[in-house]
């Protein structure tokens, strides 16, 4: 992909985040494609990863990921970005708390042929985990 096909993908994603579609968001992946995830573990498969994708939008009906600019290398992007959300729906076993989330992190991703082959979610899933209740602790330590 050229670096302007890379971009108009990009732009094309975060429309997809924007309207928190789980099945457009999993369309740009391979349909053999792999993601790592603290949320979601290990995906296999873009049927698996639209699962992923609608999970969190059941959990975090408002999830917003607001994205920084991509960083782009060949085959590689790399993604920085914050997201906010608020905590609905049952979340690692969890029923919804209304408590608002910030995460900061990074999705990297491959491709090839047009698609994501694989994405590795990186983000502050601690955090997370503290901000919905899972945790408890003081931040800053």
């Amino acid at each position: 992909m050229t670096r302007d096909e890379v971009v108009q993908f990009m732009q094309e994603r975060q429309k997809h985040w924007l309207a928190r579609d789980g099945d457009g968001l999993a369309s740009q992946h391979a349909l053999n494609g792999t993601t790592h995830s603290p949320m979601f573990g290990k995906l296999a498969g873009r049927e698996a990863i639209a699962h992923s994708y609608h999970r969190l939008f059941e959990a975090f009906p408002d999830f917003s990921l607001n994205p920084d600019d991509v960083i782009i290398d060949g085959v590689r992007i790399a993604q920085p970005f914050s997201a906010t959300a608020t905590h609905v729906g049952e979340f690692m076993g969890l029923p919804g708390t209304k408590h608002r989330t910030h995460i900061q992190g990074v999705l990297l991703m491959d491709m090839a042929d047009g698609f994501i082959q694989h994405e590795r979610r990186i983000y502050d899933f601690t955090m997370l985990l503290m901000q919905v209740g899972v945790l408890k602790g003081k931040p800053g330590y």
